[in-house]
């Protein structure tokens, strides 16, 4: 588990900017959020630090229960999504919710900072190396339901597949498989539904759109 923020990290992420997410604060104290998964320093001058999707999770939380159980990141530090089939996974709720709304309120403004022309319709390059976590944020933050533990649960499941920049979506119900796809194409990436030959199982292979 991540520790939460301390009181003055704290501080730091809430004065941050509403709406760009841009961080001040001394160079020590900036670089230990980045060190925490709860911000970048933008690549282009002058270097400027922003949120991350982390980041902004975190100023969504509410701090008197983070400072109780903070919620498992994922490696990078950045917000871990429901690839489905976990398990064991976050309950869902208010706070549930609030963790994947500023998710990826955090991940539309990482697009925004990173590409050249500030696009935030199509994926950002952390997206397209952690292919699995960013198809499933796309999907649970447009409320589509993530499938339990159980090897014959309904909901979305989300894998690696042996194709470059793709990933296998699951969903045993057909009119939530073909949603899904509407949703990832919505969020920028290209979607295609196939049948696997052994099985008949429908899924979508899905990868981030690059124009």
């Amino acid at each position: 588990m991540t520790r939460p923020p301390t009181a003055a990290q704290r501080r730091l992420i809430d004065a941050a900017d509403p709406g760009t997410g841009r961080l001040r604060g001394t160079p020590a104290q900036l670089a230990a959020l980045v060190r925490h998964g709860l911000a970048f320093r933008h690549p282009r001058p002058p270097h400027d630090h922003f949120l991350t999707p982390a980041g902004h999770r975190a100023r969504e939380a509410d701090p008197a229960a983070e400072a109780g159980a903070a919620p498992e990141p994922a490696a990078s530090g950045v917000f871990a999504a429901r690839i489905g089939g976990e398990p064991s996974a976050p309950a869902s709720g208010p706070a549930r919710l609030r963790e994947v709304r500023g998710a990826w309120q955090g991940m539309l403004e990482l697009r925004r900072m990173t590409h050249p022309d500030g696009a935030t319709d199509r994926p950002c390059g952390w997206e397209r190396t952690h292919l699995v976590q960013a198809a499933a944020l796309a999907l649970e933050a447009a409320g589509h339901r993530p499938a339990g533990p159980g090897a014959g649960d309904g909901g979305y499941r989300v894998r690696e597949t042996p194709q470059p920049e793709a990933v296998a979506v699951y969903e045993p119900d057909g009119a939530a498989l073909r949603a899904c796809a509407a949703t990832l194409e919505r969020a920028g990436w290209q979607a295609g539904e196939y049948t696997e030959p052994r099985t008949r199982t429908r899924y979508l292979l899905a990868s981030p759109r690059r124009v």
